[in-house]
């Protein structure tokens, strides 16, 4: 039995066992990569160093400065959306839920400031890691097209074509993340409180919409 034991030890593989790759430590070194140097500064040599990888362990899971991009990009997106819904399906006041939404992507903006520029603009993106993120991106302007159009139906937000002002409302808000600097000590909470006085949500909607059209009536007594 000993002869068995040893002759089946002697065939297991030898050598030093395979790391497994955390993809949210890889997120986390190409995050901080970008935020010390930019999209120039995501390589593979830079983010196995971040690791405490060899460059030959990560290559076999990440092969790719594009993978790199898209490990990325998919948490990003990912924490984005599920947030969004979460705050949609979190009240069913239109309203309520804007503001919420406004809130959570300020946040992002702040916190994601050295990449998600690139993400959301799509310049630079190597064309895979592009097509995905168009793809994306239509998803999340649909779910905010719908909450702008449920806000002027109610008549929290001026009637106006919901695309375009869902379009300027996040393009607003992500533009924060062009020119937040921490020193300034402006907190994202502040900075969607301004968003949403501007949007002037948590307004009441008026009684009766048909007092826009100059018809309204005036309590006497």
């Amino acid at each position: 039995m000993a002869e068995v034991a040893n002759g089946e030890q002697s065939k297991r593989p030898r050598g030093r066992p395979r790391l497994a790759i955390d993809r949210d430590a890889v997120a986390d070194a190409v995050a901080a990569l970008f935020a010390e140097g930019g999209y120039e500064a995501v390589t593979i040599v830079d983010t196995a160093d971040k690791l405490g990888v060899s460059r030959a362990t990560l290559y076999r899971a990440v092969p790719t400065e594009e993978d790199l991009l898209g490990i990325l990009f998919e948490r990003c997106t990912g924490e984005l959306t599920e947030r969004t819904k979460a705050a949609i399906a979190g009240s069913s006041d239109p309203g309520e839920q804007l503001m919420a939404m406004i809130r959570l992507q300020a946040d992002a903006a702040v916190s994601m400031r050295s990449y998600l520029p690139v993400f959301f603009g799509g310049a630079g993106l190597p064309p895979e890691v592009y097509n995905r993120w168009r793809s994306w991106s239509r998803h999340f302007e649909k779910m905010w097209v719908g909450v702008v159009s449920a806000n002027m139906e109610r008549g929290y937000l001026d009637e106006g074509d919901p695309t375009v002002t869902a379009r300027l409302i996040l393009g607003m808000i992500i533009w924060v993340s062009r020119w937040y600097r921490p020193r300034e000590q402006i907190t994202s909470e502040e900075i969607a409180d301004t968003a949403i006085h501007l949007v002037r949500l948590g307004v009441a909607p008026p009684r009766d919409r048909r007092t826009r059209g100059g018809n309204a009536t005036t309590d006497q007594g």
